[in-house]
Formats: C-alpha cells, structure tokens, sequence
C-alpha cells in the first residue's frame, strides 16, 4: 500500500510521460485537457447554434476517456488513498498561510478553507469558482491550449510558443501566489 500513497519517482514517471507522449505523436494525436470543452459542447450539440462547434467528435473519442480517467482516478484517490498524515510544511509557510486566513496549515492536504463544501458555497467561493473557471477558460484558449498541452506535449515537440506559454504559466502563478491570492483571504 505504501507504493501507492507516496508519489513514483521522477525516474518511473518521467519516462512514462515520455513514452505516452511517443506514442500520441506516433499515432498523430494530441495530449490536452482544455481541447476537451470543445468535444463536450460538440457532443452536446453546440453546432447546431455555433459553427466553431460543427465537427466530429468521435475523432476524439480516445480524449473523453482520457478526461472520465482524471475524474474517476480524483475520485478514487479522495475516497481511498489519501493519508492522513500531515504535510510537512516550513514554520514560515505556516506563519504566511496564517496571515491570509489558512489555519491549521500542514494538517490536511487540502486546506478546508478553500477547499471544503461549505467553502464553495459561500458567495467568496462561488465568486472565486467563476472567476478562476473564466480565467481559466480564456487564458487556454487564448494559448492555444492548457498547462497540459504545453507543458507535456508541446514542450516535449520542442514547440517556440509552448515554451513561451508555459513561461507565461509560471509567471501568472507567481504574480497569483504572490500579490492576488494574499488579498482574496
């Protein structure tokens, strides 16, 4: 059991990666989460109202299931294995955790603060719910695609505007931990 709470090492995981991404580019598919909003909505029968969403889905079958395989794997992972151990966090983590509202920091994974029920349903929470999906939504579509797409697939193609995407990632998340995220707690 201890080999699946603790996460693979980079040497098993990182080729793993690497081989699945041979094998897309082998079979000229493409890896990438947020291309799936556009299968879903063609699914649903967006094309009938907008044209963007007039294609065959089925081209994209493999996809879907990639997407069912994240909800179901997040699924299962929440129900069965995530330890109860605490995280292991620096004293001054906790300190500026503490500061912006998070108590109790290194105790769960997932701090309740942010992540719980009665968090999500407050208006803060749905506020934060619609405007981080918004932000989200735009910024990958805006990108050409999404962390996942660029990250693994584009970057792994030796793909200028992933590289530039995904520096562009980074420089957001730092800009949000840094100088929003302190002043929405």
């Amino acid at each position: 059991m201890d080999i699946i709470l603790n996460p693979w090492p980079w040497y098993v995981a990182g080729p793993l990666i690497a081989f699945t991404m041979f094998l897309l580019f082998y079979f000229g598919k493409y890896f990438g989460v947020s291309s799936n909003l556009e299968n879903i909505c063609a699914l649903g029968g967006a094309g009938k109202f907008v044209d963007f969403f007039k294609f065959d889905w089925r081209k994209n079958t493999w996809n879907l299931m990639f997407i069912l395989g994240i909800i179901l794997g997040g699924f299962i992972t929440n129900e069965w294995l995530i330890t109860s151990d605490t995280v292991i966090l620096s004293p001054q983590t906790i300190t500026d955790l503490s500061a912006i509202g998070i108590q109790n920091a290194g105790h769960n994974f997932l701090p309740s603060e942010i992540f719980s029920t009665e968090s999500m349903l407050t208006l803060k929470g749905f506020a934060l719910l619609i405007g981080a999906g918004f932000l989200v939504g735009f910024g990958s579509r805006y990108a050409g695609g999404c962390t996942s797409g660029h990250g693994i697939m584009g970057m792994s193609n030796l793909e200028t505007p992933s590289f530039i995407a995904v520096g562009g990632f980074f420089i957001g998340g730092l800009i949000m931990t840094w100088f929003i995220l302190p002043h929405i707690f």
